[in-house]
């Protein structure tokens, strides 16, 4: 019987045989422990801060510390901080419908029911639609609106760029003239020090909320310090610290998934399971119930993810972030991290 059965049929038995780690400072022969194994696995950067000091930081494979590298469905949590600025300033509140400004949907049963939160956590039945990737698309939004659900709201947890497309035209309607590309800029990105970013705008300019950010291991770390700040970073308030702590909260659908970040809450009387790895299979066969993406890791661990395995992981009991950026290659969180705090 595998962990992942165990765990949901004896749920007190899983609690018996796993015992949770006690943590401590983490260490820098630890920190090159596990960035050997990154290295091994085309990693080209890691960068661990606790407490406010540089821990460990290494690069490799011809990266270097000023160099910007992509993060991909990293920048989902860009967003969906931007999101939670939106409500700082009273835009909209999370569990509004979206069909009272997306009014295309208002006289649609189901789609009428779908709330701005189950937008930002994936969860509205709406299909990821991967192709909303290419930037030869005309209009992003608009064709991100027209899909059809195939899922009742709230039900299940389905990833790809749909989401955010719909969320962002749903942003531009309620700035009245001013672009998401402005607000995000205004709101986040600058207030953290960040210089441009490739949006990668459609034809009518529309960026694309799913991926396209590139940072440095210590830029991506300046968000990290904004999640581990609860919404502050160096001293400036940037989100209501009630209201990020949204931001951390999953679905029914998948309790592993908050507001566009990824969640280890299950930790650790639950399956390991590669997040990626889940994410290639058809929506319909992805189970997400009873995982955690490290047991070796606090279930407060907060985690942004881009596809071939870039991870800024926030652990706010901890007082750490750890980036770890690498080429495209098989990984294994639950083994970095578990090398990273000294388990053996």
């Amino acid at each position: 019987m595998s962990f992942r059965t165990l765990a949901r049929s004896f749920p007190f038995l899983a609690f018996v045989l796993i015992t949770v780690p006690a943590f401590a400072e983490i260490q820098p022969n630890d920190g090159a422990r596990a960035a050997r194994y990154s290295d091994s696995k085309r990693g080209t950067a890691v960068l661990v801060i606790q407490n406010g000091r540089t821990i460990f930081e290494r690069y490799s494979h011809g990266a270097v510390a000023n160099g910007r590298w992509p993060i991909f469905s990293g920048t989902k949590s860009f967003w969906g901080v931007t999101a939670l600025c939106a409500v700082r300033d009273n835009l909209f509140r999370l569990d509004d419908p979206v069909a009272a400004t997306i009014t295309e949907w208002k006289t649609d049963p189901r789609k009428s029911r779908i709330t701005i939160r189950q937008l930002l956590n994936f969860t509205d039945g709406i299909p990821g639609a991967p192709h909303l990737h290419r930037t030869s698309i005309a209009n992003r939004n608009a064709a991100a609106i027209q899909l059809p659900l195939v899922a009742a709201p709230g039900t299940r947890f389905i990833y790809g760029p749909s989401h955010l497309q719909i969320f962002l035209e749903l942003l531009r309607r309620k700035l009245s003239g001013r672009s998401p590309i402005s607000y995000i800029e205004e709101n986040v990105l600058r207030p953290l020090g960040l210089g441009s970013m490739e949006f990668k705008p459609d034809r009518r300019g529309n960026p694309l909320g799913a991926s396209g950010f590139e940072l440095t291991a210590r830029e991506w770390a300046r968000f990290g310090e904004l999640v581990l700040g609860n919404g502050s970073y160096q001293g400036r308030r940037i989100v209501p610290a009630n209201l990020m702590k949204e931001a951390f909260i999953g679905s029914s659908a998948n309790p592993a998934y908050g507001l566009t970040f990824w969640l280890n809450t299950e930790s650790p009387h639950a399956a390991e399971a590669d997040m990626e790895k889940e994410l290639d299979l058809p929506w319909e066969r992805a189970d997400w119930q009873g995982i955690c993406i490290s047991r070796a890791a606090p279930p407060d661990m907060i985690v942004a993810l881009g596809s071939g395995y870039q991870r800024l992981f926030v652990i706010p009991s901890l007082h750490a972030i750890i980036v770890r950026q690498g080429q495209d290659a098989k990984f294994s969180d639950a083994e970095f991290l578990r090398l990273l705090f000294g388990r053996r």
